[in-house]
């Protein structure tokens, strides 16, 4: 039997690893979230969904108060049925990023278990395009590094063999971000990839000088150039700008990524299985993007993305931003510049429950 008998939820505060910070904020924390169902077979699935510093306790109170009890009793292979269902039910709250991220610890829950079930390992049923998927690093690249500082990152992963690296643009002046950018494209050559991410700090006209100051250095892509919301405005600048546009880490539901698709606004999709939702809108983000022809690089949770960018198709890249080592057993393998789906079935990931309770939020 596959019946659910029980689904509860636990917050837990993981510090980051290292200081992060973009153009508008830092990353003081990952408010993690964690559900846990079992069912009459015995089998086990966690999920989890995150913040970066506020809002988790929240998501935990949208689950405990309104949406775990109504997984009791159900069938937890009717997966898109349950999504549906919990969806239905906060109707007045959605879209927005607090029942995405709820919504989201469930469904990856449910989907630990029916890869469980299956005996097989998340890359495989949610697609099985291929195993290993090229890799970039975020880690060596926030703003508040020096020059000298995203050069160095930049030379240990070409030597490791890693396909790119993102470095943070927002600077008071735009000028320093084109040469900082500059410094690194000249340190590494030509065939290395250098992402570049404005973290939804600029106007129309700025991200147009920004986009115009950074042209000549080859960036692989402009990241969250303006505010999530401001489709039009991606569009002026999709159209004005020979770099690549790439949006999709702050939209928090499947549809919010067609007008961007649909208008030609985005060049790259970041879905983040966190914030659309969970696996399961996820997939269908990334099948939508496969049909307008637009690859998906997914935003962090190297360790649940990595799977899932392997499962499809236009699953182009995986971001290296580490953080779930503390609570882990295992993580992210990298061979030979590539990230490697884990084979393990379920999603991959093998939680330290003992490290997780000694994180948890009372």
């Amino acid at each position: 039997m596959t019946i659910i008998t029980t689904a509860t939820a636990l917050l837990a505060d993981i510090a980051v690893e290292k200081d992060r910070t973009d153009a508008v904020q830092a990353f003081v924390k990952q408010e993690t979230i964690l559900v846990e169902v079992t069912t009459t077979d015995g089998l086990r699935g966690t999920g989890y969904a995150y913040t970066i510093g506020t809002g988790g306790s929240s998501v935990l109170a949208l689950l405990r108060e309104h949406l775990l009890p109504l997984l009791v009793g159900a069938d937890a292979r009717n997966v898109e049925a349950l999504w549906q269902r919990l969806f239905a039910t906060t109707r007045a709250t959605t879209t927005g990023a607090i029942t995405s991220l709820a919504l989201a610890a469930v469904d990856t829950a449910l989907w630990d278990l029916r890869c469980k079930r299956a005996g097989e390992p998340l890359w495989r049923l949610a697609g099985g395009h291929r195993q290993e998927v090229p890799l970039y690093d975020t880690e060596g690249g926030w703003l508040h590094l020096s020059t000298a500082d995203l050069v160095r990152s930049a030379l240990e992963a070409q030597k490791a063999g890693w396909a790119g690296v993102k470095i943070k643009v927002g600077k008071p002046d735009v000028a320093e971000d084109a040469e900082r950018l500059r410094a690194v494209r000249e340190a590494v050559g030509p065939s290395m990839h250098i992402m570049t991410d404005a973290n939804q700090s600029q106007t129309v006209s700025s991200a147009l000088r920004l986009a115009a100051a950074l042209e000549p250095h080859g960036p692989y892509w402009l990241e969250e150039p303006l505010p999530a919301d401001d489709v039009s405005g991606h569009v002026r600048l999709a159209a004005a700008t020979r770099i690549p546009v790439a949006v999709g880490e702050s939209l928090y539901s499947a549809m919010q990524f067609r007008a961007y698709l649909e208008s030609g606004a985005a060049s790259v999709v970041q879905v983040d299985a966190a914030r659309v939702g969970g696996i399961t809108p996820w997939l269908k983000v990334a099948h939508t993007a496969e049909s307008h022809n637009v690859m998906v690089c997914p935003h962090f949770l190297m360790e649940l993305h990595v799977s899932l960018a392997a499962a499809v198709p236009n699953g182009m890249f995986v971001e290296y931003i580490p953080q779930l080592r503390a609570v882990t057993r295992t993580e992210l393998t990298v061979r030979d510049g590539l990230a490697v789906a884990p084979d393990m079935p379920g999603i991959g990931i093998d939680w330290d429950m003992d490290a997780i309770d000694n994180r948890r939020v009372a």
